[in-house]
């Protein structure tokens, strides 16, 4: 090797620098040359030539960009050494220097996205650290397609940091929108190249849904996302239960159990903080769960139900099952309900049998008859005095 071998170019030596970087510091040197130039050449045109100051700009830009109308020529020997020297010797081929380098930091930038490693300028976006270990990508385009059918939300940017695309993301993703930044949540350089702290939310996504182990790591990431106070934007899976009071000691607003079937339910929690309780509890029987009474419905409307079982300390009515064996959800409050069931939201405890139902049923509809009843106008009223 040649100890004293120069580098191609002087900022080569300058190995702190990025490359793309490098690239954009010598296209700006090259313009700033390139201007002193063309200037240099106006000036000269403008002195030797019997042009004005316009005609001299004009005739120096028609020849660097090589199109030389032909309408003037610099006529003077002074004017003709200088064209030479001055545009096709040094404008000319700085400007060639230039679109090469342009057509470089283009490839470049072009390489730095596909592999995740491009910082994109981002604002009030969602930012979803780690991702599922399998399906991954049905998942996030299930988000992505649930997300911005939220209205505020139809165009919001979603980044995705993980290192799980390290040859690009998949063309499914980039066609709805979503780009990525190759690196891991517990990374402090990672979080700010992903500009965590101006995103609108944050999700953390359980690196192993399955396993209890891995909300150590989401530990870590939800600690770090605290320490610099996004941790009340911030929504984390936690696979085991016993770990959901660590998370909420750390401040994070939403904490929820992993479930790949249902972003749905990850884009509630996000969009809406608290209905991922609600949503939550439908699949278990710890605190409330949606339940199935068969039942005739013939003379109530739905306002009159859910009336009477909410009166009744029954639950809350949530959808009545047809004559067909449709479920219908949220029906009409004022249309006689006519059907074979109701799915109610009641409590796991203390689930009331099919009977105390019917019972809160014809109760209400003995209120009902008897309000009436006492409202009715009697036959013996008169209008007149």
């Amino acid at each position: 090797m040649q100890r004293n071998r120069r580098p191609l170019n002087p900022e080569h030596q300058q190995t702190h620098l990025p490359m793309g970087g490098l690239i954009r510091h010598r296209m700006k040197r090259l313009f700033l040359i390139l201007a002193g130039l063309l200037f240099t050449q106006i000036l000269v045109i403008w002195t030797v030539e019997d042009l004005n100051l316009f005609e001299s700009v004009w005739i120096t830009m028609t020849t660097v960009s090589t199109v030389g109308y032909g309408d003037f020529a610099p006529k003077t020997l002074v004017g003709r050494l200088s064209t030479i020297l001055i545009m096709f010797v040094g404008a000319i081929t700085l400007l060639t220097l230039i679109v090469s380098d342009f057509i470089e930091y283009r490839f470049y930038r072009r390489e730095r996205i596909l592999t995740g490693r491009w910082i994109y300028k981002m604002n009030d976006h969602i930012v979803m650290i780690n991702t599922p270990q399998s399906g991954g990508e049905q998942y996030f385009m299930r988000f992505a397609s649930q997300v911005r059918s939220v209205p505020g939300y139809e165009t919001i940017p979603i980044m995705l940091l993980t290192r799980k695309f390290p040859n690009g993301l998949p063309t499914e993703l980039s066609d709805v929108g979503m780009v990525h930044y190759h690196g891991s949540g517990f990374d402090p350089q990672a979080l700010k190249a992903v500009h965590a702290g101006g995103a609108r939310h944050i999700i953390v996504l359980a690196a192993d849904e399955c396993d209890p182990y891995s909300d150590s790591l989401t530990f870590d990431i939800a600690h770090r996302l605290s320490e610099r106070n996004l941790g009340g934007r911030t929504t984390v899976e936690c696979v085991s239960d016993d770990n959901r009071s660590r998370f909420k000691a750390l401040g994070i607003r939403t904490i929820i159990r992993p479930v790949r079937t249902y972003p749905e339910i990850m884009v509630r929690s996000v969009v809406a903080p608290g209905s991922e309780k609600v949503l939550e509890d439908l699949f278990n029987y710890e605190h409330d769960h949606p339940h199935r009474y068969d039942l005739v419905l013939d003379d109530l409307n739905w306002a009159d139900i859910v009336s009477a079982l909410v009166r009744h300390g029954i639950g809350t009515a949530l959808a009545y099952i047809d004559n067909d064996d449709e479920v219908i959800c949220h029906p009409p409050t004022t249309e006689e309900i006519e059907g074979r069931g109701l799915i109610v939201l009641v409590k796991s405890a203390d689930t009331p049998s099919v009977e105390l139902v019917q019972e809160a049923l014809d109760r209400y509809r003995a209120f009902i008859a008897s309000w009436h009843e006492k409202t009715k106008p009697t036959a013996n009223s008169s209008t007149s005095p």
